[in-house]
């Protein structure tokens, strides 16, 4: 099972990057595959931990992907890391394998702590549309367009029917940048 999620992980200098990513549960493990180069990947390897972040919060994933990283933090408890101050629950993990890979290395991490901040209240169809639309930008150039349009076409029904204001300003965010990256591939 792939669970969407926002990863935040720190280098060794303390500064702190935030992503979205999807983990694979296994049993008691979760699989983390960042790709390569990447802060997330860089920041595992140098401290070995980091903290999955379970939001509701629509905006961070779409934020993370248009440039809004800077999302308020919460000191871990077990770890030397942060958490978002609006993940529902989070967990706190260390790496402890990794199978290295040309892309896509897969770090295997042991929970150390985990916590329940707010109750999860359930996810409406705009969150869905959301999540789906924020997959398909980190994809633009390896997607053809007809294919990201067609979706994004799709998913709009949802978010038309049941978006709140977060939901709203998160798609507005990830339309901005498929009209920008339409607008340059004209250019």
């Amino acid at each position: 099972m792939i669970q969407e999620t926002i990863i935040t992980t720190q280098n060794n200098e303390g500064k702190v990057h935030v992503a979205p990513m999807g983990i694979h549960v296994q049993d008691d493990e979760l699989i983390i595959l960042p790709f390569k180069p990447s802060a997330t990947l860089n920041n595992f390897l140098a401290t070995k931990t980091g903290v999955i972040n379970y939001c509701d919060d629509v905006r961070v994933f779409a934020g993370c992907l248009t440039g809004r990283k800077d999302w308020p933090l919460k000191p871990a408890l077990a770890i030397n890391g942060q958490v978002l101050e609006c993940a529902l629950a989070h967990s706190e993990v260390t790496v402890i394998n990794m199978e290295d890979d040309e892309l896509r290395p897969k770090l295997f991490c042991k929970v150390v702590h985990t916590a329940n901040h707010k109750p999860f209240e359930g996810f409406n169809r705009a969150q869905f549309s959301v999540l789906e639309a924020a997959i398909l930008i980190s994809r633009l150039g390896m997607l053809p367009m007809d294919k990201i349009e067609s979706e994004i076409a799709y998913l709009k029904i949802g978010l038309d029917k049941t978006a709140g204001e977060k939901e709203l300003e998160a798609w507005g965010w990830l339309m901005d940048v498929l009209e920008n990256h339409k607008w340059n591939s004209n250019t």
